[in-house]
C-alpha cells in the first residue's frame, strides 16, 4: 500500500513539474515586444508588458548609449532625427515615442520587466555607429545596471559584435550571452565559453546541422526574425530552443 501511495505522489509530482515547465518555457521571444498586434510602439515599455501579458519566454529589446553615456531602449541609432550617441539625455529625455511613451531609459525599462518573474529580458547590445571603443563600454554599462537593479537572474544578453558577447561573459560569468552575426561556427561558440547562438532563420537553413550540433554540446540555438507560420512550424519541428518573432501571438497558438 505504501508502495502504491508512494508511486502516486511520484507521478503527481512529475505532472505538475511537466506542466510547470511547458507553461513557463515556451520557446516565443517577442520582437522588440509585442507591439505589432497591440498598438504599443516597439521597443516601448507598453511593448514589454504586452509580451509579459501574453506569457512570452522572452521580450527582447535593443540598447545603446548617449554621448553623455546614459543607455537608453531603442532599435536604429536615431530617432526622429536625433541621433543616440551624439545626443545628450536630457536631448534624448525630449523624445516621445507615437503611443505617447517617453524615450525609455534601459533604467525604467528594466524596473518595468522586475515586476514579473516569468518573461526573460533579452538585451541587445547595439554595435555602436561610432567606435569599437563605445560597444565595450555599453556593454560594461549594461551589465553594471543589470546587477545594480538586481536582474540578473532574469536578463540575457545578445550582440552582434563577438567581442562585445566576449566582454559581457568576462564581467558575468553566469549571464546566458548569444551571438548574433551568423558567422561562426557551434565549435567556436562552445570554445569561446558562450552558451548559444541566435542567428537569422536563412543561416539556419543554410546551416542546418547547427541545430543538432548545438543540442549536443548543451549550447542553445535562437532563430530570428520568423513572422510566418509555415517557417516557424519548421523550426518547431527541428526543436530550436527559441524563436524571435515579431508576431508572438501566432507562435503561441501553434506551438502549444
Amino acid at each position: 500500500m505504501k508502495k502504491i501511495i508512494l508511486s502516486i505522489a511520484v507521478g503527481l509530482l512529475s505532472l505538475t513539474t511537466f506542466e510547470g515547465m511547458s507553461q513557463n518555457k515556451n520557446k516565443v521571444i517577442a520582437h522588440r515586444g509585442a507591439w505589432k498586434n497591440t498598438g504599443a510602439t516597439e521597443n516601448s515599455i507598453g511593448a514589454l508588458e504586452h509580451a509579459i501579458r501574453l506569457g512570452c519566454y522572452g521580450s527582447e529589446f535593443d540598447v545603446h548609449m548617449s554621448a553623455d553615456s546614459v543607455l537608453f531602449v531603442l532599435h536604429d541609432h536615431s530617432i526622429k532625427g536625433t541621433h543616440i550617441e551624439k545626443s545628450t539625455a536630457q536631448e534624448l529625455s525630449l523624445i516621445k515615442l507615437d503611443n505617447g511613451e517617453a524615450l525609455p531609459t534601459l533604467e525604467a525599462y528594466l524596473k518595468a520587466g522586475s515586476k514579473q518573474k516569468k518573461t526573460r529580458l533579452i538585451l541587445e547590445i547595439k554595435t555602436s555607429s561610432v567606435s569599437k571603443e563605445r560597444s565595450l563600454a555599453l556593454a560594461t554599462k549594461c551589465v553594471e545596471m543589470v546587477k545594480k537593479l538586481k536582474v540578473e537572474k532574469i536578463t540575457d544578453y545578445i550582440a552582434f559584435d563577438f567581442d562585445v558577447c566576449l566582454k559581457v561573459k568576462q564581467l558575468a560569468p553566469k549571464a546566458h550571452v548569444e551571438y548574433l552575426n551568423g558567422d561562426k561556427t557551434p565549435d567556436e561558440i562552445g570554445a569561446a565559453g558562450l552558451d548559444g547562438i541566435d542567428y537569422h532563420f536563412n543561416v539556419f537553413k543554410r546551416k542546418e546541422e547547427y541545430i543538432p550540433a548545438m543540442r549536443e554540446k548543451k549550447l542553445t540555438t535562437n532563430v530570428w526574425t520568423v513572422n510566418d507560420e509555415p517557417t516557424m512550424k519548421w523550426f518547431l519541428e527541428r526543436n530550436v530552443d527559441y524563436i524571435t518573432t515579431n508576431e508572438p501571438e501566432l507562435l503561441l497558438s501553434i506551438s502549444k
